[in-house]
């Protein structure tokens, strides 16, 4: 590419060429008035009288034949212990007796240098889905997170300070250790596939009958935004396996589904939420009581629904996926 300071573009070239070779300028007088050097007149006179005009424009410095490039059978071996055995450069080359920065060139060439995109479990490519429509499939799970002791959580205040606020709550049960049990706090979270807009209550259990109550109150307030689910993807817990939840979701029209065992991915969605639940929120500022953190959810998930850039939909808030909302054009 030329820079913005060359001395010759395209447009310049096409000027001193002709000069040389249809005027007869000698090429010590062209490079001068052009202010080149005689090699380079010389060399775009040359290209001039072979083709022309288009001969002027750049052309790429790659070259036309690389004599040491790497063999496509070793090739194909670096690729598989790549996606198989998920090694690095050094770990490559040393299997294969190459040198590392060689490896590191060729999974740079075939796209495989970073790993986000490859399966842990099989090392094969990540199959991404995502329905077409807001409502036709929702994902449910529970996140399981520890009660914040009065004063503080040792997260924040250091396990020696958070020993002793978990001593000091009142009202809790103890352990066989005498230990107070600060307990767990369980979120039921849903998450839209196609809009990414998230639902979420905190409950003392994950019993199927809360499950079916957060069922109810998620596809209603998904309806109170124009939104009829259709589907729902769950994990094989003993809640969403219950009749309850069976004859719920009938009651609902909604079908429901089921992921693979031991295989959350299949959940990914809702298990990257989870992730940023986590960071957002769960765990982001010091909260000085469990009572504050869970006030604080539902600030966060307007902040998430409405505010919040997702990488995964073009960087837009999940909300704006949402067309049928008062106000949302897009």
């Amino acid at each position: 590419m030329t820079h913005r300071n060359a001395a010759l573009t395209p447009v310049q070239r096409v000027r001193l060429a002709p000069l040389i070779v249809d005027d007869g300028w000698p090429i010590a007088h062209a490079a001068v008035f052009f202010h080149v050097s005689w090699p380079t007149a010389k060399r775009w006179a040359e290209r001039y009288e072979l083709a022309g005009a288009a001969g002027m424009e750049d052309r790429s410095s790659r070259p036309h034949r690389v004599s040491n490039r790497t063999p496509q059978p070793l090739v194909r071996k670096i690729v598989h212990l790549r996606w198989k055995k998920r090694l690095g450069p050094v770990g490559i080359g040393a299997k294969l007796n190459m040198p590392a920065s060689t490896v590191h060139a060729v999974l740079v060439r075939v796209r495989l240098n970073r790993l986000h995109h490859v399966d842990v479990r099989t090392g094969e490519p990540v199959r991404r889905y995502e329905h077409d429509r807001p409502g036709s499939m929702i994902h449910v799970d529970v996140k399981k997170i520890g009660n914040i002791p009065d004063g503080g959580g040792h997260r924040f205040v250091g396990r020696q300070q958070g020993d002793r606020n978990r001593a000091a709550t009142p009202g809790k049960p103890r352990n066989h250790h005498y230990n107070p049990k600060i307990g767990t706090a369980f979120v039921h979270t849903v998450i839209d596939d196609h809009s990414r807009v998230a639902y979420a209550e905190i409950h003392d259990d994950e019993t199927a009958v809360t499950a079916v109550s957060v069922l109810r109150r998620a596809a209603a307030w998904f309806a109170a935004r124009g939104i009829t689910v259709e589907r729902v993807l769950s994990d094989n817990g003993p809640a969403y396996k219950s009749h309850l939840w069976r004859d719920t979701c009938a009651e609902l029209r909604i079908r429901p589904k089921k992921t693979r065992p031991y295989r959350p991915q299949t959940n990914g969605k809702i298990e990257r939420f989870h992730r940023t639940l986590a960071d957002g929120w769960a765990f982001s500022r010091h909260y000085n009581s469990e009572s504050a953190r869970r006030a604080a959810l539902p600030a966060w998930l307007h902040e998430y629904n409405h505010h919040r850039p997702h990488t995964a939909i073009g960087a837009k808030p999940p909300i704006s996926r949402l067309i049928n909302l008062p106000g949302q054009y897009i």
